[in-house]
């Protein structure tokens, strides 16, 4: 990981780049709870497309490291891959069961566990950022206790979203291993395709269908595929180049309010006022986790 200090001011261009990344990325959610097709397979073809316009472009510009990467770069981008394609697996389902402005918020507690993690692996956590970390899990409690108040059924939508905040923050940590040795285009094509990979032993084993759907359902997981991962999510990698993943991660969260406004506005899905403290609590801890965030501690990744 990057040693730039931790809130640098990050160039001008990076600043608008991240704005249009923001935007595009906020649309992932309410795509999601709009599209009738099954919650796995659209996160299969999510992840497929993907790889495959990444392909292209790594075939044309880095074939040349590509070929000679060794099994040890391998084995790390597969792990990685397995654990973006897990994390996907839960948090696109959770969707179906909670609301966009639920599973996002709850979703952005990512560099929540991962600092939790680090902590695991002996890096050293600032005390604000354990303070961060209380304050980010009342959050959590709060707003799962509105959802059990209002119907239990977003229940199950938030433990999802927050097991995939936990896989997310897993994948944080192998990820940032795998990079300091691998382009991210080349590590994103390994990624992506590992994670279509399993999500697609996923959707047999279970037996989701992979077609049939609507003309509608395929313009939306084309819309999610072209805005949320390619222009979204590769913006987002071209400014962790010359932006710190501090700055990055805070620009990130705002997806959350994004993702509600679009929802509110496109499907009508309103959350209950009673959210707003939860929010306004995870917000709070999360900011205070990433301003204490040292340039060696793996609190942020590269967004998936």
């Amino acid at each position: 990981m990057s040693t730039r200090t931790v809130l640098a001011r990050p160039p001008r261009g990076d600043l608008g780049l991240l704005a249009v990344a923001v935007a595009f990325i906020s649309a992932s959610g309410p795509l999601i709870a709009a599209t009738v097709a099954p919650a796995l397979a659209i996160a299969f073809w999510r992840c497929f497309l993907g790889s495959m316009a990444t392909g292209g472009w790594v075939l044309a510009r880095c074939r040349a490291e590509l070929a000679g990467l060794a099994w040890s770069q391998w084995r790390l981008i597969i792990l990685a891959g397995l654990l973006l394609g897990a994390h996907f697996a839960t948090w696109i389902p959770s969707l179906r069961f909670t609301s966009v402005a639920a599973s996002t918020a709850l979703v952005a507690t990512q560099p929540v566990w991962a600092a939790l993690i680090a902590r695991a692996r002996g890096v050293h956590i600032p005390r604000q950022a354990w303070i961060g970390i209380a304050v980010a899990l009342v959050g959590v409690m709060v707003l799962t206790g509105i959802d059990t108040s209002i119907d239990r059924r977003h229940l199950i939508g938030d433990l999802l979203a927050l097991v995939g905040a936990i896989l997310a923050a897993l994948y944080v940590s192998v990820a940032e291993v795998s990079r300091r040795s691998v382009s991210t285009s080349t590590m994103t094509l390994g990624l992506y395709g590992s994670a279509a990979g399993m999500l697609l032993v996923l959707c047999l084993v279970l037996g989701q269908p992979l077609s049939g759907y609507a003309l509608r359902d395929w313009l939306l997981i084309l819309a999610l595929t072209i805005t949320a991962q390619l222009l979204g999510h590769t913006l987002i990698n071209r400014v962790l180049a010359t932006t710190s993943a501090t700055i990055t991660s805070l620009a990130i969260l705002l997806e959350m309010p994004g993702a509600t406004i679009i929802a509110a506005l496109v499907i009508g899905q309103v959350p209950p006022l009673a959210i707003i403290p939860a929010v306004v609590l995870l917000f709070v801890g999360l900011a205070m986790v990433i301003r204490a965030a040292q340039s060696s501690t793996p609190l942020e990744s590269p967004p998936a």
